[in-house]
């Protein structure tokens, strides 16, 4: 399971695994954002917005449990799969770590969370460069959005830290080595 803020590199960093091991990768952006755009039109909201209280409200908790219950029933299946999401309220939450953690045991499968750092320079960088129309308020408001972040924020669980900065060793090798700590381990899939 993946996190991190927008344009830390989560999905790239998704992408990398499952190409090394074939896996499905399963991003909540790619999964939901057609019907989350098509809800918040029906709302009379652009389909852009991200920030809103309607869309926390309304359009994220049914995002995050249509995601979970695509991994769920990857695990169940047997498959291993990349979960990609900023999970930032998630990760906040012990508790619903400890329930995913023990939902997937459960199953023999292991959990592995991962969190993708990336200062606010090369994430500022990154979203510029991706273009994509849900990070229009975040960029028009840069210096509100990094009031709104906590960019020192780590997981409340044991977790792989991914260092996505310009600074940082490629995310390729970042991505070769978590591998290779997640298939070392003992024990059912991950």
């Amino acid at each position: 399971m993946i996190g991190g803020y927008a344009g830390s590199g989560k999905t790239e960093l998704g992408r990398i695994l499952a190409r090394e091991t074939g896996w499905p990768i399963l991003d909540k952006d790619t999964l939901t954002r057609p019907v989350v755009e098509a809800a918040l039109e029906v709302m009379g909201l652009s389909p852009n917005d991200r920030e809103s209280e309607d869309y926390l409200r309304l359009m994220r908790p049914r995002e995050y449990e249509s995601l979970m219950a695509a991994a769920n029933e990857n695990v169940a299946c047997g498959n291993s799969a990349i979960v990609a999401a900023p999970f930032i309220a998630e990760f906040k939450d012990r508790a619903w770590l400890e329930r995913v953690q023990a939902s997937f045991a459960e199953k023999k499968a292991a959990t592995t969370f991962v969190w993708v750092y990336c200062d606010p320079t090369t994430m500022h960088s990154y979203i510029r460069h991706r273009g994509a129309a849900r990070d229009a308020a975040k960029l028009a408001d840069w210096s509100g959005y990094l009031d709104r972040i906590d960019v020192d924020f780590r997981p409340e669980v044991p977790h792989a830290l991914v260092n996505n900065c310009t600074s940082g060793a490629p995310l390729q090798t970042q991505a070769r080595e978590l591998l290779g700590r997640v298939l070392g381990r003992e024990g059912g899939r991950s």
